[in-house]
C-alpha cells in the first residue's frame, strides 16, 4: 500500500498514475487513502483554475463506494463542493460535467480490468485530465497542500434519465431492429435498461445485471471470447445485430446479424459514412492500429481521414483541436462531436448505430461482405522493459528512414509495402511493445510478419508467436 509523508502527504504507488487515467489493484497498490488523497490534490488543481464544484461518478466494481467515499471526502477536504451522480458508466459522468455547472469530473472505475483493479478517469473542466497532469497530480498528494478555507458540501443528483434522454434524442431510425445487448454486467446495465424499453424494435438482455463480480465473462469487448454468448444469442435469436460494452461503458463491440465480430475499425466505416454525407469533406480520425481499409473508404466516401496516436485522452483532444465530427479506435473508443459532446460514449454510438441501419436497406452483415477483404493479425502485445520500449522503436524508425521505407510515424513506426503495412509501437501504460499487420492475402500478411520480425531481432526483441 502507499505510505504517509512528510508535511501531511501521502505518497501514491508510481504505478497506479498512468497516461489516461490512475489505476490499481485494490488492497495492494490502491485503497482508500489514496483515494482521499487524489482526491484533496485533484481539488488544489481545480481550484488554481478558479473551481468551485465537481461532478463524481461510480462504477459496480465491489471497492467502487468506498473509494468513491474517500474520493468525496478528500475532494471536500480540499474545499470545493461535489456533486454525486452515483451508480452508472463513464459516459454519464462525462455527460453531468458536460451538461451541470460543476469544473470538472471524477469517475472511479476500474474500466474493463479484472474485479480486483479499480482507479479514477478524470475531468479538469470538459477535457481530460492525462499525461503529465496526472503525474503532477501525484506530486501534490505527496506534498503539504495548504488548508482549505471551508470545507465543501456534497449533494447528490440523480442525471440517468436525463442521461438516456439525451441518448434518444439522436436515433433516427426509420423503423425498429431486432437486437441482443451484452452489458457484461458492467456499469450500463441500468441505464441498458431504461434506454431500450424507449427504442422500437425487439431487444435482448444479457448479464444487465450490476455485477462488480463480473460473472459471466471479463467485461472487455476487444477480446473475441469474451464476445461467444451475445455471438450464440444472436445467432439463436436471429437478431439484425448485436453490442456489448466494457466495464464502463465508453468501448463497444458489435457482432452483425450472421454472428461475426466487427472490430472498431470495420463499423466505424458505416459511422463514418453517416457523418460524411451530413458533412461532406469532414474529417474523420481513427488511431495508427486502424485498418487501412478504414482510411481508404473515408476518403472514397468524400471524407478527410486523419490517422492519430492511440489513446482515447489523445483522440478527444486532437479532435477538439481541429473541430473533427466523428473519431474512433480499434479499441472500441467511438468519440461523436456530431451532433454530440466529442467524447467516447459506446451507448451513444450505439444508438447512432441503429439508426443508420434502420433507415437502411441493408443489413450490417451485408455490409461486412461489402468492404474490401484483408488479413491481418490480431493486435500482438509482448514484454519489453519500460526502460527499453521507447528506445526500441526510435532504434526500428532510424533503421527505417536510412532504408527509405514509406512509413508514419505519429505513434511508434507503421510502415506500408506493396503488400499492405506493419506497425510497432510502445504502449503508454504497460511494458509491452504493440505489432501488428495487415495484407490482401495471406502470403503477404507472411513476408510483412517477416520484416517486422527482422526489425525486432536487429534491436534484440524476441518476436512474439505470430
Amino acid at each position: 500500500m502507499s505510505s504517509g509523508a512528510a508535511g501531511g502527504g501521502h505518497v501514491l504507488n508510481p504505478t497506479i498514475l498512468r497516461e489516461y487515467d490512475i489505476r490499481g489493484v485494490v488492497g495492494e497498490t490502491l485503497g482508500a487513502a489514496d483515494a482521499r488523497a487524489i482526491g484533496r490534490a485533484f481539488a488544489a488543481v481545480v481550484a488554481e483554475k478558479g473551481g468551485k464544484r465537481i461532478a463524481i461518478g461510480r462504477d459496480g466494481r465491489l471497492s467502487s463506494p468506498e473509494l468513491e467515499a474517500a474520493l468525496v471526502d478528500g475532494i471536500a477536504a480540499g474545499g470545493l463542493d461535489i456533486i454525486r451522480i452515483g451508480l452508472g458508466p463513464t459516459p454519464m459522468l462525462y455527460f453531468a460535467v458536460n451538461t451541470l455547472e460543476v469544473d470538472g469530473g471524477v469517475m472511479v472505475t476500474g474500466s474493463h480490468n479484472p474485479p480486483h483493479y479499480n482507479g479514477f478517469k478524470l475531468m479538469l473542466g470538459k477535457k481530460s485530465f492525462f499525461g503529465a497532469d496526472i503525474q503532477r497530480l501525484g506530486r501534490l498528494a505527496a506534498g503539504p497542500l495548504p488548508d482549505a478555507p471551508r470545507r465543501g458540501s456534497v449533494a447528490a443528483r440523480e442525471v440517468i434519465d436525463a442521461y438516456v434522454g439525451r441518448l434518444l434524442r439522436d436515433y433516427d431510425g426509420a423503423r425498429g431492429l431486432n437486437v441482443a445487448w451484452d452489458a457484461g454486467n458492467g456499469a450500463t446495465g441500468d441505464v441498458l435498461k431504461r434506454l431500450v424499453a424507449k427504442l422500437p424494435g425487439h431487444h435482448v438482455l444479457l448479464n444487465e445485471t450490476i455485477d462488480g463480480r463480473f460473472p459471466a465473462h471479463h467485461p472487455d469487448p476487444t477480446e473475441a471470447k469474451n464476445l461467444r454468448q451475445l455471438q450464440q444469442a444472436v445467432r439463436e435469436r436471429g437478431s439484425d445485430l448485436g453490442i456489448a460494452f466494457d466495464g464502463d461503458g465508453d468501448r463497444i463491440g458489435v457482432v452483425d446479424g450472421k454472428g461475426r465480430i466487427l472490430w472498431g475499425d470495420q463499423f466505424m466505416v458505416v459511422l463514418a459514412g453517416d457523418v460524411i454525407r451530413a458533412n461532406p469533406g469532414a474529417t474523420i480520425i481513427a488511431d495508427v492500429k486502424a485498418s487501412q481499409v478504414l482510411f481508404d473508404e473515408v476518403a472514397r466516401l468524400g471524407g478527410t481521414p486523419l490517422m492519430w496516436r492511440t489513446g482515447h485522452s489523445l483522440i478527444k483532444t486532437k479532435m477538439a483541436e481541429i473541430g473533427a465530427p466523428l473519431a474512433g479506435e480499434m479499441s472500441g473508443h467511438i468519440f461523436y462531436a456530431d451532433h454530440y459532446y466529442g467524447y467516447d460514449d459506446a451507448l451513444y454510438a450505439a444508438v447512432r448505430l441503429l439508426g443508420i441501419l434502420a433507415r437502411s436497406a441493408d443489413s450490417l452483415a451485408a455490409f461486412r461482405d461489402g468492404l474490401p477483404p484483408v488479413v491481418n493479425t490480431p493486435e500482438l502485445r509482448f514484454p519489453c522493459a519500460d526502460t527499453r520500449k521507447f528506445a526500441v522503436i526510435s532504434e526500428v524508425r532510424d533503421r527505417l528512414e536510412r532504408a527509405g521505407a514509406d512509413m508514419s510515424d505519429i505513434d511508434g513506426v507503421r510502415v506500408r509495402t506493396r503488400d499492405g503495412w506493419w506497425l510497432l509501437r510502445a504502449s503508454n501504460t504497460q511494458d509491452v511493445l504493440v505489432a501488428r499487420a495487415e495484407a490482401k492475402d495471406e502470403a503477404g500478411l507472411e513476408r510483412l510478419k517477416t520484416l517486422l520480425a527482422e526489425q525486432l531481432k536487429a534491436s534484440g526483441i524476441e518476436p512474439p508467436a505470430f
